[in-house]
This record gives C-alpha cells, sequence and structure tokens, in this order.
C-alpha cells in the first residue's frame, strides 16, 4: 500500500488540497501573463500617442531619397532590427540589417552616403551607438533614433526621433526587455506600413515578394498554371454510359464534361451522378450522358486566381471546377490541385 494511501486511510492525508493547488498555480500564471500583455499594451498606447511630426517627416524623407534603411542595434534591440529589415525588405522598402558590435569591427562599411541609419536603443547610451553614429554622420547618412530616452546621446545626435516611451518593462525586476522591445518592434512596423502606404504597394506587388509559400500563392497563382498539369476528360452527347465511365476513370478527376459541337459545355457528368442514376435506372446499358449530365456545371475562367477557384468550390460544396477559356472548354480542376499548392 502506498504511503499516501495509509495517510489517506488515517485521516492525515487529503487529495483535495492538491487540486486547489494546481487550481490556485493556474490562476497565478494567469494574473502574471495577463499583467505583462496589460503593461506591453499599456507602452503601445503610450507610443501612438506619442508619435509627433519627426515621425512624419522622418517616413517622408525615406520615401523621397528612395535608400536604403540600414537598422542597427545591439542586444535584444538587434534582434528587433533585424525584425524590421525583414518587414521593410518584404513591403518594398530596401534594407540592411547592421549589428552594432560587429559595425565598429569593419561592418560599417556597409553603410552608403545617403543611407538612413535606424538606431534602435532603449537607453539610447549604448556604447557601440556611440562609436557608429559619427561615423555614418561623417559618411553622410542620416540617423533615426528609436529609443525610450528624448535626452539620450543617440536622441540628441539623431536627425529624426521616434520617442517609444516605456515606464516600466513587464518583468517584477524592470529588467528584461518586454514592454521596450515591443514598442520598438510596434515604431518599426510603423515604419514599414508608412511607407508600404506612400509607395502604393499592392497585394500583386506583396506576392512578388513571397513567391513560396501559400501565402505568396494565394495572390499570384492562376487557374491556368493548375489546369494543364493534367488531362482534359471530355464527352460527347451522344455517347455511351461505358465511354462516359472510360473517360472519368482514365482522367482521374472524378468528372467529365460534355461538350456542344463548338467546344462549349453543356454538362458535367461526377462519379455522384453515375451512383445516382444507377440507383434509378434499371437497364443503364441504353443510357447516353446527354440523359445523365448536370447542365448546369460551375464554371472558371482560366484567368482567375486559384483561390477564387477554391472559394467557389467551397460556396458550392463540389470538388472540381469547368475551366473556360472565352467560353470554349479547356480543362478541369480539382480540389486535390489545389491542395497539391499548399492553398488548403
Amino acid at each position: 500500500m502506498a504511503a499516501c494511501d495509509v495517510l489517506l486511510l488515517l485521516g492525515l492525508f487529503k487529495k483535495e488540497p492538491k487540486l486547489h493547488f494546481f487550481r490556485d498555480l493556474e490562476k497565478e500564471i494567469l494574473d502574471i501573463a495577463r499583467r505583462c500583455i496589460g503593461i506591453e499594451i499599456e507602452a503601445l498606447s503610450a507610443l501612438a500617442n506619442h508619435l509627433k511630426s519627426s515621425f512624419a517627416d522622418c517616413v517622408e524623407a525615406i520615401y523621397r531619397s528612395r535608400a536604403r534603411v540600414v537598422c542597427c542595434g545591439i542586444g535584444k534591440s538587434a534582434l528587433v532590427a533585424q525584425k524590421v529589415v525583414a518587414t521593410l525588405n518584404s513591403t518594398g522598402t530596401s534594407a540592411l540589417f547592421l549589428h552594432a558590435a560587429d559595425a565598429v569591427h569593419g561592418d560599417i562599411g556597409m553603410l552608403s552616403r545617403g543611407d538612413f541609419l535606424c538606431c534602435f536603443s532603449k537607453s539610447g547610451e549604448t556604447e557601440e551607438l556611440r562609436l557608429v553614429i559619427p561615423i555614418a554622420k561623417n559618411i553622410g547618412c542620416p540617423v533615426v533614433a528609436i529609443t525610450a530616452k528624448p535626452d539620450s546621446y543617440l536622441a540628441m545626435q539623431a536627425d529624426y526621433k521616434i520617442i517609444t516611451p516605456v515606464d516600466k518593462e513587464a518583468d517584477p525586476n524592470n529588467l528584461a526587455p518586454t514592454a521596450s522591445t515591443a514598442a520598438q518592434m510596434a515604431a518599426g512596423d510603423a515604419l514599414a506600413v508608412s511607407l508600404l502606404h506612400l509607395r502604393g504597394f499592392t497585394a500583386e506587388d506583396f506576392a512578388k515578394f513571397h513567391p513560396a509559400g501559400s501565402l505568396g500563392k494565394q495572390l499570384y497563382l492562376h487557374v491556368y498554371d493548375i489546369y494543364p498539369l493534367h488531362g482534359k476528360p471530355v464527352n460527347a452527347p451522344s455517347d455511351t454510359l461505358g465511354q462516359v465511365i472510360l473517360t472519368i476513370s482514365k482522367n482521374r478527376l472524378g468528372a467529365t464534361v460534355v461538350t456542344d459541337e463548338s467546344g462549349r459545355p453543356a454538362g458535367i457528368i461526377t462519379d455522384g451522378d453515375l451512383r445516382r442514376m444507377l440507383e434509378k435506372s434499371p437497364d443503364y446499358r441504353t443510357v447516353l450522358a446527354a440523359e445523365i449530365m448536370n447542365p448546369n456545371p460551375k464554371c472558371i475562367e482560366d484567368q482567375a486566381l486559384a483561390m477564387s477557384a477554391l472559394e467557389t468550390m467551397r460556396s458550392h460544396n463540389i470538388s472540381q471546377l469547368v475551366v473556360l477559356r472565352d467560353e470554349i472548354y479547356v480543362g478541369m480542376i480539382h480540389l486535390h490541385d489545389l491542395v497539391r499548392e499548399g492553398l488548403i
């Protein structure tokens, strides 16, 4: 017998307090998490209210110059700078990352006259930035400060100031970069999105920078990119049931299209149509395609986006669409095609 069972029999131990302990721990954890998020929300709200004309001037200057943005920082601020560089590049603004520690050991050579050096630092007093900024200014690079301290060295030396006021970090010791890095990240995102709007950056432009993955494919993949990858199941209205079944089996798309003499779709026959016909017709040997086809097939133009095909299939609860070009049947697109392309 286990020791706890003996104690339980003696009335000296109860299992209920253990459950209460875990419930109390869960509440404590959730309270800590919500407090952390609340502090970061306060920092973001303060940032939004603190944005001034210097931010707008900075965005306009970068936009008009068409120059590169070189984001620089050290420690956690360097990680934020790397993310902002990725966001800028993916939204049409050429950007580079420069680690402040590496900069003072040769990497500052990546700076060119006219580049905007965007420095991320909560304190604005980082030793490495104190070395980098004078060199950057001598090269002819405008300096952008993203800092919590408006009276810091970085802010005082900068051509453009984006102040991220942070009263406290989210950790109980007020030391770990949490609220401050959240504000830095938001300021960088605001910079990128503002430039995006000024450039008139469209969804199609976004797709050019994201050709891989489902996100990019949603924006650039067309029906004409997909339907030629397999056969074109087609039957005439006078074809027999046997001919229809052979066509469906050969192309493995679960359907065939019945066309008129001009190549326009007159109807569609799916696997489901065949099953329903077999249930109703005792003598299927004499059945012709025209007698069992659905005369209103769901169609899509080959110029349409593949995502439009997916939306149509979902809205009508079907697995395939007839593809048209100038009203002529050119092929079929199946739900499996969209799965293969990663759109589902």
